[in-house]
C-alpha cells in the first residue's frame, strides 16, 4: 500500500484559503508544507487562522521563495485571475504540479502555453473546480444515465451573492483584468451547464449590466449546443445566493439545489418525469475542497492524468471569452469548431 503524502505549497494568502487549508490538511494523501505571500506577515496569520496545530510548516513573505522550496513538490494557487496564467508557468518551470483555482486563465492561448510547458516539464496541472468532487453529481450522472429523463435538451445554472464590502476587489477591474462576476462566478455556471453535453457549443449569446470599472456585476446569456440543445445561465453579484443548475430533458426533470456544499451540508437533489413521478433525495454530506485534493495527490503520486483536463480548460475559456465578447458587442458569438 502506498501511503506516500504529496508535499503541497499554498500561492497566496486569499480568503479561498479558509476552506482549501484545512482540505489539504485532512486529506490522506496530502502534507502541508508551505505557504507564501506577497503581504508581510499574511501567510503567518493565514496559516495561524486556519490551520493552527500545523507544526513546522513554512511562511514566506515572498512568493518566489516557495516556489524555490525544494520540499514543496505541488502548488496550490490562489491568486488574482489575473495572475493566474502567469504564476501557473512560474510554477511549472521550477518543475512543481499546479492546481490553479479557477479560472486557469483569461484566454485560450495562456492555457495553451500551460499545456505545453506542463508536456516539457511532465507535470500535472489542473483547473480547480472543487464542485465537480462532490458525489452528488455522481448520483445526477447516475439519474440520467438510467434515462429518467430521457435525452437532455437544456441546461440552466444559476450562480449569484450579494455584493458585499469586503468582497469589492471582485468588482476593481474591468472584464479584460479578469474582474467581475463572468470570471469570479460566471465559470462554475459555464462548467456545470457543459458538464451535461457531449457536444462542443457552437455559439452564445449573453447580456451585461458594468460597474464603473468595467467588470461585469450581471451577466446572463444561452449557450447554443446545436440541434436545438441550449444552456441559460445567470450569475450575479446582486442578487440572492444561488448555486444550482436544473436539467430538462424528453421525460422529466433534476435540479442540484446547491452546488456551493459546505462540509456539514446535507445536499439535496429533485426530480420529477412526465408520468408523474417525482422525488426529493437527501446525500450524504461531503467536502469537496478534501476531494478534490485527495485526487489531485493521486493523479500526481500515481501518474494517472486528473478528471479535469487543459482540453477541459480551454473550453471552458472559449466560452467564458465569446461571452463577454456577446455581451459587449450586443450580438451572437460564433464558437470555432
Amino acid at each position: 500500500m502506498n501511503d506516500r503524502k504529496l508535499r503541497w505549497g499554498i500561492l497566496g494568502a486569499a480568503r479561498v484559503n479558509e476552506r482549501l487549508m484545512p482540505a489539504i490538511v485532512e486529506a490522506s494523501n496530502a502534507e502541508l508544507v508551505a505557504i507564501a505571500s506577497r503581504r508581510p506577515g499574511a501567510a503567518a496569520e493565514t496559516l495561524a487562522k486556519y490551520a493552527p496545530q500545523q507544526q513546522g510548516v513554512r511562511t514566506y513573505d515572498n512568493l518566489e521563495a516557495l516556489l524555490d522550496d525544494t520540499e514543496v513538490e505541488a502548488v496550490y494557487l490562489p491568486l488574482a485571475n489575473r495572475e493566474h496564467a502567469e504564476w501557473t508557468l512560474r510554477a511549472i518551470r521550477r518543475g512543481k504540479h499546479v492546481l490553479c483555482e479557477k479560472p486557469m486563465a483569461l484566454t485560450v492561448a495562456d492555457i495553451e502555453a500551460i499545456e505545453a510547458a506542463a508536456r516539457e516539464h511532465k507535470v500535472t496541472v489542473m483547473e480547480g473546480f472543487m464542485y465537480r468532487f462532490h458525489p452528488q453529481h455522481a448520483r445526477v450522472w447516475e439519474l440520467i444515465r438510467s434515462r429518467l429523463i430521457g435525452e437532455i435538451r437544456s441546461v440552466r445554472a444559476t450562480y449569484s451573492f450579494m455584493m458585499r464590502p469586503a468582497r469589492l476587489y471582485r468588482l476593481a477591474e474591468s472584464v479584460e483584468r479578469g474582474g467581475g462576476a463572468m470570471w469570479d462566478i460566471g465559470c462554475y455556471a459555464i462548467h456545470s451547464a457543459r458538464m451535461f453535453f457531449d457536444e462542443p457549443a457552437v455559439a452564445v449569446t449573453a447580456i451585461a449590466k458594468y460597474v464603473d470599472s468595467g467588470a461585469d456585476i450581471t451577466t446572463s446569456g444561452v449557450i447554443d449546443f446545436g440541434d436545438g440543445k441550449h444552456a441559460h445561465f445567470d450569475i450575479s453579484f446582486e442578487r440572492a445566493r444561488r448555486s444550482e443548475y436544473e436539467i430538462i430533458g424528453t421525460k422529466g426533470g433534476l435540479k442540484c439545489h446547491i452546488v456551493w456544499q459546505l462540509p456539514g451540508d446535507i445536499p439535496v437533489l429533485s426530480w420529477w418525469t412526465e408520468d408523474g413521478r417525482q422525488c426529493e433525495e437527501r446525500l450524504p454530506a461531503a467536502n469537496h475542497f478534501r476531494l478534490e485534493v485527495e485526487h489531485f495527490s493521486e493523479s500526481v503520486l500515481t501518474g494517472k492524468a486528473p478528471l479535469l483536463s487543459l482540453d477541459d480548460a480551454k473550453a471552458n475559456c472559449s466560452i467564458i471569452v465569446a461571452a463577454l465578447q456577446s455581451a459587449a458587442q450586443g450580438r451572437t458569438e460564433k464558437l470555432a469548431p
